[in-house]
């Protein structure tokens, strides 16, 4: 399967998880196997520097966890507060349609550590704005940021842009 028809199988639901949503399902792509190797074989040719994969709670622990495996590096979660046992940093973030916190193990990697960072939409950039800023508190380089999806309208990627100058924020679906 190409990609293209990968990403095709993803569904928009409207009003969820509020009026006036338009929520992005990616299930039917990630529960067809040839559409989710697609997709993770595409992600895979964004970034061959870094030395490990971290993703945010929740659906871009899949992708990023995926991923490390297709590039044989370590995943390392972002997750919400609480989650975690063990020393944290923390940042709290507004989203589209609330406030949230999310943290990272203080000990997830050694500083210098070259990271890419995955996500599975781009809508405000709030919640990879914060973990743009873990990442900088755990010593992390990040040598590039991706999300499956991307909400244009809303802005987000200026915001990610000065986060993290410089590194390169791939979008497989500009929505």
């Amino acid at each position: 399967m190409d990609v293209n028809s990968a990403l095709s199988l993803i569904r928009a639901i409207p009003d969820y998880p509020k009026p006036g949503i338009l929520f992005q399902d990616i299930t039917p792509m990630l529960s067809n196997g040839a559409a989710l190797d697609a997709v993770i074989t595409e992600l895979a040719t964004f970034d061959q520097e870094s030395e490990i994969v971290i993703g945010i709670e929740a659906r871009g622990f899949i992708l990023a966890s995926a991923l490390a495996v297709k590039r044989n590096i370590g995943f390392v979660p972002i997750r919400k507060k609480g989650k975690l046992p063990g020393d944290t940093f923390a940042r709290s973030y507004g989203l589209e349609y609330g406030i949230d916190e999310i943290e990272i193990h203080r000990d997830a990697f050694l500083p210098g550590t070259k990271v890419t960072l995955i996500d599975d939409v781009l809508a405000t950039g709030g919640t990879l704005e914060a973990a743009i800023s873990l990442v900088a508190d755990a010593g992390g380089i990040i040598t590039s940021i991706i999300v499956l999806l991307e909400i244009p309208a809303l802005q987000g990627r200026q915001r990610i842009e000065k986060a993290a100058p410089g590194a390169p924020l791939h979008a497989l679906v500009i929505t």
